[in-house]
């Protein structure tokens, strides 16, 4: 197929719609999200596997929390990671709440990037603040692709907590010892 110029040999023009490419990407990632979610053991909230590393009620709470970072990233312009006292509290989904907090985050995810347009994405940035000072401005395409990888980076540490605590670990993008279908 010859798509220089925007147009394939069978004469159709194409052209790449961004908001619909995060939307196709967050209902695959949402699937891949869920079976490990799906899989973390109740009552080992505290476990870690180095004293270095997160607990795993922590992490699983934030690869489930984390598709609320697309609706953040469309509807405000910053997000300060220290704010004032009594502002952005982060709730702590509980272990057996972890599916349902996906299911939430992705929903409104999906009702945020629907109800915009590519040219917000390409064209506004996003900021990111610590301490009031500005840590990141970049792009909001950039910053959602970010976040979709940032999500299969801890969903990945995730796995290896679940292999750790003799849980299933579930197909994300091809089978695994224990689970053998392509997802």
């Amino acid at each position: 197929m010859d798509t220089e110029g925007g147009t394939a040999t069978d004469g159709l023009e194409w052209t790449m719609n961004l908001r619909q490419l995060f939307l196709d990407e967050l209902d695959r990632e949402a699937a891949r999200t869920r079976r490990a979610l799906e899989n973390v053991p109740t009552g080992r909230d505290d476990w870690k596997p180095h004293p270095k590393s997160m607990p795993l009620a922590r992490l699983a709470g934030l690869v489930a929390s984390m598709p609320s970072w697309v609706t953040l990233i469309i509807e405000q312009d910053e997000l300060d990671l220290t704010p004032p006292p009594g502002r952005g509290q982060y709730q702590q989904p509980a272990t057996d709440q972890l599916v349902a907090t996906l299911d939430k985050h992705v929903a409104k995810a999906r009702e945020s990037l629907s109800n915009t347009n590519d040219e917000f994405l390409l064209t506004t940035n996003w900021r990111l603040r610590a301490g009031g000072q500005i840590v990141m401005d970049t792009a909001r395409h950039i910053v959602l692709r970010d976040t979709i990888n940032h999500l299969a980076h801890h969903r990945g540490q995730l796995t290896v907590y679940l292999r750790l605590n003799d849980r299933t670990v579930p197909s994300i993008y091809g089978p695994s010892a224990d689970d053998q279908r392509f997802a």
